[in-house]
């Protein structure tokens, strides 16, 4: 893996469940890691080798998801000898504002989870095409 997380970096991220609470569209994603057209979206930790967030593979919308992701499967990654990234610029914001979930939430008919629910999946927030 390229740039993993330090030990520090991992502190920051609330524990796993503790975030159960939050609408998913209101959950802040942590980290961000990639590779190619793939993307994990990190909300929670264990502590340990498990992470929970939203998962985009092989830029498959449709079936993007929420769920369980190994970390010691990220890092161990590696195909032709290209790694998973972390994404040093990323500043941590809710779900709802993180344009490839909004198109996850768009292509499997999530639109009732968008952050603003008279949000057509072509409209804009802020700045940012939806």
């Amino acid at each position: 893996m390229w740039n993993t997380p330090t030990e520090e970096d991992l502190a920051k991220i609330p524990r796993l469940y503790k975030t159960e609470h939050i609408p998913l569209r209101e959950k802040l994603i942590q980290l961000h890691f990639f590779f190619g057209d793939s993307d994990w979206y990190i909300v929670e930790y264990d502590g340990g080798d498990i992470f929970w967030g939203f998962a985009i593979l092989g830029g498959d919308l449709m079936n993007a998801e929420w769920g369980y992701i190994p970390f010691s499967e990220l890092k161990s990654l590696n195909i032709g000898g290209f790694l998973v990234d972390r994404d040093l610029y990323w500043e941590v914001q809710p779900a709802g504002q993180v344009y490839k979930i909004r198109q996850a939430w768009c292509h499997s008919h999530w639109e009732d989870s968008l952050p603003n629910s008279a949000l057509a999946c072509g409209g804009e927030i802020g700045s940012e095409k939806a």
